[in-house]
């Protein structure tokens, strides 16, 4: 029922956020609390007017237009996803008024399937003008020998043959490195070892964008400490929840975040537990942007 995309205004900034495709599925429980019990998570969903044992998990690349250049934050399932109903990032865009070619740069916040596998089409790179970018520490993790040959080889082999090969197209980022004037990524480590959030500043306002931090708007956000079994360092996934929302909260910055529920994009008020709700943007940006 929905269109599949939103735009809205931040400062000079145009941004339209895409739903790659929702997922039906059991859970949130184990994948989300997989350290807790399933009677606390079905209580925690109870609490939220959620269903206790089935979930939906939404994907949701950001398209970013700024200074003349149209920024894609990450890019779905692609092709192999549309058997299942996902991979419908290039169909939206469309719809949205964009073609692939229109895509200057090509953000990968991190390297997981969900967000690489819409890189190429019939193996050939599907933002044929866009130059590439992702976090330094994170490609160097998923090249490496020891990932290759470990648990997540599988994942590795996805990453050799997707974005190994547009390595010559590629910049990488360490922390505080700008992908563009205005767009500051910055560590967010523990989801993956290089995962990266970024800060958007235009004309004065803010949005975070904050990837695969938290990836339930109640499981992970709620309960910040509860542990998700696709990190892969669940310790420092939980510090750098707490720190990121920490200040998404304090200092009342928007964020989209990629398995928010579409279009993705709200506030984190923090509650006295130490967790965080989530709150969705109405109409506060629409008012910001009156007169712009």
């Amino acid at each position: 029922m929905t269109p599949g995309w939103q735009r809205f205004a931040l400062g000079e900034a145009r941004i339209t956020t895409v739903l790659d495709g929702a997922r039906h599925g059991d859970g949130p429980y184990p994948t989300f609390g997989k350290d807790r019990s399933q009677e606390e998570m079905a209580a925690l969903m109870r609490a939220n007017f959620l269903p206790e044992t089935r979930f939906v998990n939404g994907f949701t690349p950001v398209l970013v237009e700024l200074n003349d250049n149209l920024i894609l934050f990450d890019t779905g399932f692609g092709e192999s996803g549309r058997k299942d109903g996902y991979g419908k990032l290039i169909e939206r865009m469309g719809a949205a008024g964009y073609g692939p070619e229109a895509v200057t740069i090509v953000v990968l916040t991190h390297l997981h399937p969900d967000h690489i596998l819409g890189v190429m089409t019939g193996g050939k790179p599907t933002f044929p003008n866009a130059r590439y970018v992702t976090g330094a520490r994170e490609f160097e993790w998923w090249t490496s020998e020891e990932t290759r040959n470990g648990p997540r080889a599988e994942y590795a082999k996805m990453v050799e043959t997707l974005v190994v090969p547009l390595k010559e197209k590629m910049t990488f980022l360490k922390d505080g490195d700008t992908v563009v004037s205005g767009i500051t990524a910055f560590d967010a480590f523990g989801h993956t070892p290089g995962h990266m959030v970024f800060e958007l500043e235009s004309a004065g306002q803010r949005l975070m964008l904050t990837a695969d931090t938290a990836n339930h708007f109640v499981a992970s956000l709620q309960k910040p400490e509860w542990q998700v079994g696709f990190d892969v360092d669940p310790e420092q996934a939980i510090a750098t929840r707490k720190r990121v929302f920490d200040r998404i909260a304090a200092e009342r910055i928007p964020f989209i975040g990629y398995h928010m529920p579409f279009p993705a994009i709200g506030y984190a008020e923090k509650l006295e537990d130490g967790g965080y709700r989530f709150v969705p943007e109405t109409y506060q940006l629409a008012i910001a942007s009156e007169g712009s």
